[in-house]
Formats: C-alpha cells, structure tokens, sequence
C-alpha cells in the first residue's frame, strides 16, 4: 500500500488538487482503533476479551482507556477503565488498511459502501463497526462476546474534499448517493 501510494496515488492527486509541492499532498497518517467496553464497570474480566480482539486485529498491544469523570447515573467511577484503543502508525498503518479495504469491509453484512459524510472537516475519516468478526484473523470460536469497534483514518488533509479524494484513489468503498 505505501509502494502504491508512492508510485501511483502521489502524483494523480498532486494533479488533481492542484497542488505544486509534492510535500502538501495528503496522506494516512494513523488509523485508531477503538473499542468501548461498557459491561467493564461491573465485570473486570469483560476487558480481558477486547484486549485480544484488539490485539489480534491490531497487530500491537492495546492502550486501557480510562473515565475522566464519574457518572453517577452509570455507575462509572473516576479512572474505571471504560475502553481500549490503539493507534497504528508507519507500516503496520498501510497494512491494516489493506487488511480493511480487501478483507474485512468485504464480509460486512448487507455492505453498500461506507457514508461520504463522515469526514469531521479536517479530512479525517471516522466509521464504525458493529462486530469484530469481520476480521478473518479473529477466529469466531475464540470471542467471548461480539463487540463492536470504532476506525478513523487521520490524513493530513486540511479539508474533507482533500481526504475524500485521497480516499477515493485508495479504492475507499463510498456509498453512492
């Protein structure tokens, strides 16, 4: 995926945007992968199974996230862990993307692409997953219970037309409208 952005994506899209220093071009900069874990706050075993999902998708030990604040009303105290994330950056950025836009997008249930509105108007991509297994490395005899998960794409696009159209040359699946 890098050699294909190196060699075909960079200058297309230096045409295409207009743009005269190739150093403006955008590119994936990181793909964060966060998984909450709500059913943590009774259960501290419930961590445990998102931790190696986690771990196998992301191919790198996830970080524990924990509350900020307590919230009475969910039975959350300051510090509880509530989620897991990890953040892949350099190769095994390019890799996963691969491993996303050729395996598991593919296996998602009744998939007609993804929104063309996510973007949060910096030209980074966010959407979300409702269960692990579109993973072929999670083998579904291993999961203790079917979590979903949360993937933004960060690009160092300044604008959503930017990174949508650096998306796009990637082979992004979009839904058309």
């Amino acid at each position: 995926m890098k050699t294909f952005y190196k060699n075909e994506i960079l200058a297309g899209l230096q045409e295409e945007l207009g743009l005269k220093n190739p150093m403006e071009v955008p590119k994936l900069e990181k793909i964060v992968i966060n998984m909450g874990v709500g059913e943590a706050t009774q259960n501290a075993k419930a961590m445990d199974g998102a931790i190696a999902d986690l771990t196998i998708i992301g191919g790198q030990k996830p970080i524990i996230r924990k509350a900020k604040k307590s919230i009475a009303g969910f039975k959350l105290r300051e510090n509880m862990p509530v989620g897991v994330k990890v953040t892949l950056r350099g190769d095994r950025m390019y890799e996963m993307f691969d491993r996303l836009l050729s395996t598991a997008l593919p296996r998602i249930r009744d998939f007609r692409g993804l929104s063309p509105k996510s973007f949060d108007g910096r030209g980074n991509y966010s959407f979300g997953v409702t269960e692990q297994l579109i993973f072929a490395e999670i083998d579904y005899d291993q999961i203790d219970k079917i979590r979903g998960m949360d993937i933004t794409i960060v690009t160092t696009a300044t604008t959503d037309a930017e990174g949508r159209a650096l998306l796009k040359r990637f082979g992004f699946p979009f839904r058309e409208k």
